[in-house]
């Protein structure tokens, strides 16, 4: 890989030094013939020096140069994936301006084509909400009106399998509209955390009473300024992800603070040096429980759009692991 920095200085630095020994050469040749011996010894020791200091002025001026450069690269380097947002091209240097006009416009590019996917997730999830609803309904209708052995086992797959849709349904529409680019500031209003938290838990009651684990919550009064729909979404994916991970007779703590949301599993723990990856779409630490690993992802973009600090502990027993939302 080339170097711009050795490209300049191959093509500053010999000219720089030819001309100082074509100019000691000249003081030689105009010094009398008597002097020319301590002439020489003196330029010799001038010429090293003035070399030297030559070398390291360059090499300093061209640095100093290049920092807009390896500033931009910091600043692309510092991004995380999906931050489509425009280069600041106030202070970059007049010889800088097309390439940052050009990054800017592969970024505005790469962001319509996110808008797009991201309508259109949200256009397929809400069309198919519907129907599967209504599948769900008619396959409850004939569960309850065949109670063979067989027909009974196949409607209960089949269930089982139009609920998994639905979850991953509802979770591509959440996707969309956790969209932290796309989410407007003005759907934020002052809600009861503790409230919407006590909504929610009722809904899991009967997951984790399907695998006898016991899950309880400790509320307190605590008001912040959310999207009531979004901090449903994301209340949803923390105790849906800890009532999965959780073995049959562990226990799950909700826990409402004010400003702070806590979510506590005795499961397997998440390793520290994984708990930034699980934040990751698509990523999932244990394939033998089902999922599209899209649900702390779903999590981490709801708390980016509230200004909400996302962490993972280790609970006090030492084993499983602790969910908190600091909401500011």
């Amino acid at each position: 890989m080339s170097s711009i920095r050795l490209r300049l200085l191959k093509w500053v630095i010999p000219p720089v030094l030819l001309m100082n020994l074509c100019a000691g050469a000249l003081a030689y040749m105009l010094a009398s013939p008597h002097l020319r011996e301590a002439v020489l010894r003196t330029l010799v020791l001038v010429e090293i020096v003035v070399g030297l200091a030559c070398v390291g002025l360059i090499w300093f001026s061209v640095s100093n140069g290049l920092q807009p450069l390896n500033r931009l690269r910091a600043e692309l380097n510092a991004r995380e994936g999906d931050d489509l947002a425009p280069l600041a091209a106030d202070d970059v240097p007049y010889e800088l301006e097309p390439l940052v006009s050009s990054f800017n416009g592969l970024l505005a590019k790469a962001g319509e084509g996110a808008q797009a996917r991201q309508d259109f997730l949200a256009n397929v999830a809400h069309q198919l909400r519907t129907p599967l609803a209504g599948l769900k309904t008619q396959l409850e209708w004939l569960g309850a009106r065949h109670a063979e052995p067989e027909s009974a086992q196949s409607v209960r797959l089949m269930l089982s399998a139009t609920e998994r849709m639905i979850r991953q349904t509802n979770q591509l529409l959440a996707l969309a509209r956790a969209e932290p680019h796309h989410f407007e500031k003005a759907r934020l209003e002052p809600l009861a955390l503790d409230a919407l938290v006590a909504e929610t838990v009722q809904l899991f009651v009967e997951q984790a009473s399907a695998k006898a684990i016991d899950i309880g919550f400790d509320l307190a009064l605590a008001t912040v300024n959310g999207d009531r729909f979004l901090l449903r979404d994301l209340i949803d994916n923390l105790i849906d992800n800890a009532i999965r991970y959780t073995p049959p007779h562990g226990a799950v703590t909700v826990t409402v603070r004010p400003g702070l949301l806590t979510v506590e599993d005795n499961g397997p723990g998440i390793p520290p040096d994984k708990r930034e990856q699980v934040f990751s779409r698509y990523v999932r630490l244990d394939d033998k429980t089902h999922g599209s690993g899209l649900g702390l992802a779903i999590v981490r973009d709801i708390a980016v759009v509230h200004g909400a600090r996302l962490a993972i502990s280790d609970p006090p027993g030492g084993r499983g692991a602790v969910f908190s939302v600091k909401f500011s």
